[in-house]
């Protein structure tokens, strides 16, 4: 369970892009521990509608668009002035993998768009209901294709830009909510077989979801602005 604060209450979660792959797997291993989760997705699936029939107790989903502000807003309606212990800021997508001269600059704009900004419009939109937490803790889903010092193999410019941007909004974050006690990391999920990593892809998914809720569940506030790793240890930015 997650530390800090009565040891006896239920950890309250807000996952988003819960609807299938990472998101979804962490929502059912949550749930299956007792703790609540306000499950995020811009459209349920079947999959997430079997997670709220089992555990409707613990498991509300609630449609969310992360791109648009009056979708999040909604959002956060829709879970109430409930407190709030961790936000993961799960939601993300690949956009095009393209070459330099084939880029189209559209759908990196989208990717970016999703992939970092979604995040801080949950993120603000949601700090009210952290702050009535004790944990307050956001965890940023990224990639390691995301470190600007680890890409020697170029290309894949809009998830490489997006990711790189997402990291340096936790950064700000960390520094601009540390006074509220409020602990932002960014975290590589590894290489996962989801739908967006691939059936070729060598960490299965409830593998990984289990070791970041493991890593979640241990974060202090001195770790607040990192890059972490779901194997643990750290990555340079």
């Amino acid at each position: 369970m997650v530390g800090g604060g009565d040891k006896t209450a239920v950890v309250r979660w807000v996952i988003t892009g819960a609807n299938r792959g990472i998101g979804l797997e962490l929502v059912r291993q949550l749930a299956d521990r007792g703790d609540a989760v306000e499950a995020l997705a811009r459209a349920t699936s079947p999959a997430l509608s079997e997670l709220v029939a089992r555990a409707p107790d613990r498991v509300r989903a609630i449609t969310c668009d992360i791109t648009t502000d009056a979708s999040v807003r909604a959002a956060v309606a829709a879970i109430g002035s409930v407190a709030v212990d961790v936000v993961v800021n799960n939601a993300g997508v690949m956009g095009k993998m393209q070459s330099l001269h084939d880029l189209d600059l559209e759908d990196v704009v989208r990717t970016f768009d999703v992939n970092a900004l979604g995040a801080i419009r949950v993120t603000r939109a949601l700090l009210p209901l952290l702050l009535r937490a004790d944990t307050r803790r956001v965890v940023s889903i990224t990639s390691g294709m995301g470190s600007i010092e680890d890409n020697t193999h170029g290309g894949a410019y809009g998830y490489r830009m997006s990711k790189a941007a997402l990291n340096m909004a936790n950064r700000s974050m960390s520094v601009d909510l540390a006074h509220q006690r409020v602990t932002c990391v960014v975290m590589n999920p590894g290489w996962v077989q989801t739908e967006m990593g691939g059936e070729g892809a060598p960490t299965p998914v409830a593998e990984s979801a289990s070791r970041m809720i493991g890593i979640i569940d241990e974060l202090t506030l001195a770790q607040s602005g990192t890059f972490l790793d779901y194997r643990g240890g750290t990555i340079k930015y």
